[in-house]
């Protein structure tokens, strides 16, 4: 707690009014233990000479020897009744006197407000200097929050780059095995329809006349329609295990123009078991509508398509 000008001024009267206090304490021990000079009772002092008495005259021998007279009867002394003498009062012994405090002399007040002044300095400068530590304490430890905040960041990024070049690359892997299959899947179309052709041309020419006047011409479209007809029907057909490559089915197809199926039914002559039947018929119906543009003059409501089987 800080000093203030009035506390030093309360302590330097204190002090003054203590020294005050034990020096009457001091005289008044002092006048108390005085000694009282004694009373003598007897009275003034009595000289004799001692004289030899052979060295006395003879006269003053016979006077000597001579008997006495006796002396007239004394008369009795009245003895002083004694005088009590008063009581004192009980002294107490003298107690060890503390020793007087050096006087403090009051300080200059200009030079107090000095010294507290240069106090308060030096107590600011401390309380900066440590400001200023615990502010260089709190920047190193927010430089190296940072510093690896940036490291878990580039670590982190890393990471997220390399993630993202393997998902690149496994992207474009897969982009490259699409693009093969489908590559494949053209060339195995391509080789169906071209088979589908080639049998439906056949076909055609065992069991298709060709309308009176058509020619060649309508040879050729009914192949194409023919080979359009087994592509459809193959897209949406899945081979059983049990339907051997190359192995044909007669479908007879009923059909409204516009390529809407009505009915769908394998000729008992079919070769394939009972599932492969079934995954014909349900394949024709699923391919609806079938291939109608282009082909009308060779459409037929009621048409018998030789199927051959083939994986898509």
């Amino acid at each position: 707690m800080r000093e203030t000008r009035a506390d030093t001024q309360r302590a330097v009267a204190g002090a003054l009014a203590l020294h005050v206090l034990l020096f009457a304490l001091m005289f008044a021990g002092l006048w108390w233990t005085r000694t009282a000079n004694p009373v003598s009772a007897a009275g003034p002092m009595i000289e004799a000479d001692l004289i030899d008495p052979n060295a006395l005259s003879a006269p003053l021998r016979s006077a000597l020897d001579a008997p006495a007279e006796e002396p007239p009867a004394p008369v009795p002394d009245i003895e002083p009744e004694p005088v009590q003498p008063e009581p004192q009062e009980a002294v107490p012994p003298p107690q060890a006197q503390p020793q007087p405090q050096d006087f403090i002399p009051e300080p200059d007040m200009r030079e107090q407000e000095r010294v507290e002044r240069e106090a308060e300095a030096a107590r600011q400068a401390a309380r900066e200097q440590e400001e200023k530590r615990r502010q260089e304490q709190i920047d190193l430890t927010e430089r190296k929050r940072v510093a690896e905040q940036q490291a878990r960041e580039a670590k982190q990024k890393e990471i997220a780059d390399k993630l993202a070049k393997v998902r690149a690359e496994r992207e474009k892997a897969e982009r490259q095995a699409k693009l093969a299959e489908q590559r494949l899947q053209q060339i195995e179309d391509a080789r169906s329809r071209n088979a589908a052709v080639a049998a439906a041309q056949s076909d055609a020419a065992a069991t298709a006349s060709p309308p009176p006047g058509t020619g060649g011409d309508s040879n050729d479209l009914a192949a194409r329609y023919a080979a359009a007809l087994q592509a459809a029907i193959l897209r949406n057909w899945t081979r059983p295990e049990s339907v051997p490559l190359g192995q044909r089915c007669r479908i007879v197809i009923r059909q409204i123009p516009g390529g809407e199926v009505i009915e769908a039914k394998v000729d008992p002559s079919c070769p394939y078991d009972e599932l492969g039947r079934r995954s014909v018929e349900a394949a024709v119906l699923k391919a609806q509508p079938l291939p109608y543009a282009g082909f009308e003059p060779v459409f037929q409501r009621t048409l018998t398509l030789n199927f051959m089987a083939q994986d898509r």
